[in-house]
């Protein structure tokens, strides 16, 4: 599809959505009947176009799921659409939420297709039953439909957490070209982003944050990864977010200033947090909700020779199934972390019965 001027509109929204951009997850508007006010759906629509936003999120939770069932979401979507089309010339990012089990999805992408969405937002809560096996095959076959954006959603809203492979593995299918990380968990939005880079598709899949409560941390956040022996700097493009729905205008303004801003803040304490945050996650046992972190911290005291064992008073409290595995990980990923040689030039000082004695240090 081309636009007056010639540009392949298609792939100038792509572009869009790949830069990191505002998208608003739409909202819907409704008669004091409950029926669709398309009046004020349009204006909604138009506010955001207006407003300097680069994509519409719709059909998605602020939509209202219930649309469906209403049997409003062909034409929610259809006029999301027609105003991206005929109210601005700039091209607008369409993305289509798409909800419930392999057939329902596929349905939904190819309605959201024949309207001219660009891309789909697979929502996996309903289907939490599932193995994380079975989701990924679910996932594939979506992607054949449409090309699709990955779902993190926070289990107090009706999603669940899935796995650091789960996300590697969905992260490598080909037609995957951006996740929305909204589990409003840091240790879990540092597993997407661990998992992206670890599938090499860190270029291909743009990440967005839908973490309300991270917003612009996450925006001017650089991650650090390590891959293969060098670093990986990895960064969150944009935003899709329900919180962005209202006050859109301002929004714009934050997001371009933070852009803009990110590059004056000094990269390598930026940087640091994730890597923190990585460490942090393997001692503090973020993966089985924190049921070893004291444990973790023993562990490390005694790798250390401060600590003879990682005893707690509850003998039933103990190292997670894998955390050893992780302190090991990050151990090796992060080695500037660790004070292991100053413990090391000290700890019989330290271990001794004499009086204080001068303190050794390297630095």
């Amino acid at each position: 599809m081309k636009s007056s001027s010639g540009i392949d509109s298609e792939q100038a929204a792509y572009d869009v959505l790949h830069a990191g951009t505002v998208i608003p997850a739409h909202l819907l508007a409704l008669t004091a009947q409950r029926t669709l006010d398309e009046r004020r759906q349009r204006a909604l629509t138009r506010y955001y176009l207006d407003a300097g936003v680069g994509g519409l999120a719709v059909g998605v939770h602020t939509t209202q799921f219930a649309i469906r069932e209403r049997g409003m979401f062909e034409r929610v979507l259809e006029l999301a659409a027609e105003e991206s089309r005929t109210w601005t010339s700039r091209p607008i990012a369409l993305v289509a939420g798409l909800i419930g089990d392999t057939e329902q999805a596929r349905a939904e992408a190819q309605t959201a297709r024949r309207l001219g969405y660009h891309a789909g937002l697979l929502n996996l809560a309903a289907l939490k039953s599932w193995s994380e096996d079975q989701l990924l095959a679910h996932c594939r076959a979506i992607a054949e439909e449409i090309p699709l954006i990955g779902f993190a959603l926070l289990p107090e809203v009706g999603g669940f957490h899935l796995s650091f492979d789960f996300w590697r593995q969905f992260a490598e299918i080909e037609n995957v070209i951006a996740i929305k990380m909204a589990p409003f968990n840091r240790y879990r939005t540092l597993d997407i982003v661990r998992a992206v880079v670890a599938a090499r598709a860190e270029n291909r899949v743009a990440l967005y944050t839908g973490n309300d409560d991270h917003i612009v941390l996450d925006l001017l956040q650089p991650f650090a990864i390590p891959r293969d022996g060098a670093t990986v700097t990895v960064r969150i493009r944009g935003g899709l977010l329900g919180h962005w729905s209202v006050w859109t205008h301002a929004a714009v303004q934050q997001f371009t200033d933070l852009t803009v801003e990110r590059s004056e803040v000094p990269h390598h304490l930026l940087a640091l947090d994730s890597v923190v945050t990585d460490c942090n996650s393997a001692i503090y046992d973020a993966a089985h909700d924190f049921a070893g972190c004291i444990p973790g911290c023993h562990e490390i005291l005694r790798r250390q020779g401060l600590f003879e064992g990682t005893w707690c008073l509850d003998e039933n409290e103990t190292l997670s199934p894998g955390q050893l595995t992780e302190i090991e990980r990050v151990y090796a990923e992060h080695p500037r972390m660790n004070d292991d040689s100053f413990v090391r030039e000290n700890l019989d000082r330290w271990l001794s019965s004499d009086p204080a004695q001068p303190l050794t240090t390297t630095d």
